[in-house]
């Protein structure tokens, strides 16, 4: 029931992954039921293919975070994630209240022995392909060791999901040297100095889209200003193309030409594409899509989720926090 324009996106995103797999998993839709079922009738057939678990509250974008662990312990989200807590379901999706399904995934499944605060790692394209960021808005204020872990993770989830063999690990600073930063950066620097990563120092902001490294370590309060700044300048962008072609009918036909070359470089930049972020450290997988996730959206982070249960990410998680 999670996002803007559930269940229907929802229900038709679930549907295509599993056609798209040929059928090897199990979806289970956590709604209402009669709204589901509605859905599900516009797909005939589709109804042996999915399971449905009635779930009687919906946690809205204006309720508190912890709506599911406190007041809305029917809804969706607490109902799902309490099927993936009893091992009835291997990963929860959703696209509904960030804040809800990040705090009740943290209380409901706990963390991954050694973590101590899970971290949400998007994704963002750069020259040489994809890099991490992390945390990209989950820990307003960390400690030193918490860079670290989010290090680690993120180095794994690279590792596995994004087919980067050893991934170069930058901590995000306003300097190079490794003397420049803030009492947090400076002591974080020493610690993933020392931890085994392939850690190539302090990076900056320009850095990032660069491709100079697979993984961006931050804190969640400048991890979140630099996501909402990315997705703001392709914004910029699309609105400076348009403006461009309404100058003249000459721009309009360049912008036409270029159309194809355009839509290829802006699609990387579209959240649909990566489905949803993982939230990493918590003993389970939880995928948190955008509230305007489309039904692609939907089969994308589906499509992840089961990639991160089949290469065992958490378990590769703990080992590494453990060695």
């Amino acid at each position: 029931m999670g996002g803007d324009h559930a269940p229907y996106v929802v229900v038709e995103g679930a549907l295509d992954a599993l056609r798209q797999t040929a059928n090897r998993f199990e979806v289970i839709l956590v709604g209402d039921k009669n709204a589901i079922t509605t859905e599900l009738q516009k797909y005939p057939g589709s109804s042996q293919s999915v399971r449905i678990e009635h779930a009687a509250e919906v946690v809205n974008f204006d309720d508190d975070a912890l709506a599911p662990v406190r007041t809305k312990k029917q809804s969706s989200i607490a109902v799902g994630l309490q099927l993936h807590k009893s091992g009835e379901a291997d990963a929860f999706v959703s696209a509904g209240h960030t804040g809800a399904v990040m705090s009740a995934s943290t209380l409901l499944l706990g963390r991954i022995e050694g973590v101590g605060r899970p971290t949400i790692a998007a994704t963002l394209p750069s020259e040489k392909g994809y890099c991490l960021l992390t945390d990209a808005g989950t820990n307003v204020d960390c400690r030193p060791q918490h860079l670290r872990e989010f290090g680690i993770m993120a180095s794994i989830f690279a590792e596995e999901i994004l087919h980067y063999p050893k991934p170069r690990i930058g901590l995000l600073s306003f300097g190079e040297e490794k003397n420049k930063g803030n009492e947090l950066t400076l002591e974080a620097y020493k610690l993933l100095e020392q931890s085994g990563l392939n850690f190539i120092g302090n990076i900056e902001g320009r850095d990032i889209l660069k491709g100079n490294v697979q993984v961006v370590v931050c804190d969640g309060f400048v991890g979140n200003v630099v996501l909402k700044f990315a997705e703001g300048m392709v914004e910029l962008l699309r609105v400076r193309l348009k403006m461009y072609a309404k100058v003249s009918l000459w721009n309009k036909i360049r912008i036409a030409f270029a159309y194809g070359t355009l839509k290829k470089v802006l699609k990387e930049f579209d959240y649909q594409e990566y489905g949803g972020v993982p939230l990493l450290g918590v003993n389970g997988v939880t995928i948190i899509g955008h509230g305007k996730s489309s039904a692609k959206a939907i089969k994308n982070m589906i499509l992840k989720a089961e990639e991160m249960v089949i290469k065992q990410v958490n378990i590769k998680i703990q080992h590494a926090l453990a060695t």
